[in-house]
Parts: C-alpha cells; structure tokens; sequence
C-alpha cells in the first residue's frame, strides 16, 4: 500500500506531461503565425507581380 501512495505522489508532482503539453501549443501557436504570414506575403506578392504584368 505504501508504494502505491508512493507512485501516486510521484506521479502528482511529475510535471513533464505539463510541459509537453506547453511546446505543442508554443509550437503550434508558431506555425499558425507562420501560415497567416506566408498568405499575406502571397496576396501581396501577387499584386505586385499583377502590376509588373499590367506595366509591361
């Protein structure tokens, strides 16, 4: 019975799930600011090559 109290308690204070849990939501957090970016640019980039063309 002690050692299951044990591992209970063990398993309470063990915060490495905690911190996986934290980079995946980090990590992606990153990756939706990563995709926004690189649409915009695209739409940008676009337009601007839409102008070249036009002026050409």
């Amino acid at each position: 019975m002690q050692s299951l109290i044990a591992k209970v308690k063990q398993c309470i204070g063990d915060e490495s799930g905690v911190t996986a849990i934290e980079y995946g939501l980090i990590a992606a957090l990153i990756a939706i600011v990563i995709i926004a970016s690189v649409q915009l640019i695209g739409t940008n980039l676009n337009l601007v090559f839409s102008d070249v063309a036009a002026a050409l």
